[in-house]
């Protein structure tokens, strides 16, 4: 069975995202980009929500030829270009860049994508994350704390049924006071 992880920044008060999708305050440093660039690397499949994957597909495919461009940019653009991707959205929209597009029902996808045989996958925004976290299929959490309060916006962490119960497994600081911290799902 596949691993499924849930990762994103997020601000201390615990949100993706702040009133209007702002997420001007999450901008990386160097180090944790590169962090997420590895992660990537290391991800078999990545599924997306549509809100996700506009703003991804909107910089990613084409930002290795803007300029200015740093090389960990290149690097992070190369590696997402060529990651698998499904995309759940219930309207049919284009899909490129080794991209799929699913418009049935997001968790019995996600069920049977894990019980395939194959690496590691990374679910990504916040809708399609809490189906998935309500339906108990998330294994693991990444959360890379900024130190910023929002107020308000998109949350991490969906309201659930029952508890998740969970096991710290790595620990870490980053430049600019952000940090990382990773839980695993108790079966």
């Amino acid at each position: 069975m596949r691993k499924l992880t849930f990762g994103m920044n997020v601000s201390l008060d615990g949100y993706t995202a702040a009133p209007g999708d702002d997420i001007g305050w999450s901008v990386p440093s160097d180090e944790l980009f590169q962090w997420w660039s590895d992660r990537v690397a290391a991800t078999d499949l990545a599924l997306y929500g549509r809100k996700l994957w506009e703003t991804m597909s909107s910089h990613w495919p084409t930002a290795d030829q803007q300029p200015k461009v740093t090389p960990a940019e290149i690097e992070f653009a190369h590696r997402w270009q060529a990651m698998p991707k499904v995309v759940f959205s219930s309207a049919a929209r284009p899909v490129d860049w080794n991209t799929r597009l699913v418009t049935s029902d997001a968790v019995t996808e996600i069920s049977r994508l894990k019980a395939e045989d194959g690496g590691p996958m990374d679910i990504g925004g916040a809708t399609l994350a809490a189906a998935a976290m309500r339906a108990g299929l998330i294994d693991e959490y990444v959360l890379a704390t900024a130190p910023v309060l929002v107020g308000g916006g998109t949350p991490f962490f969906t309201a659930l049924d029952n508890w998740v119960n969970l096991t710290l497994v790595e620990t870490r600081t980053f430049p600019g006071g952000v940090v990382l911290t990773r839980y695993e799902t108790k079966r």
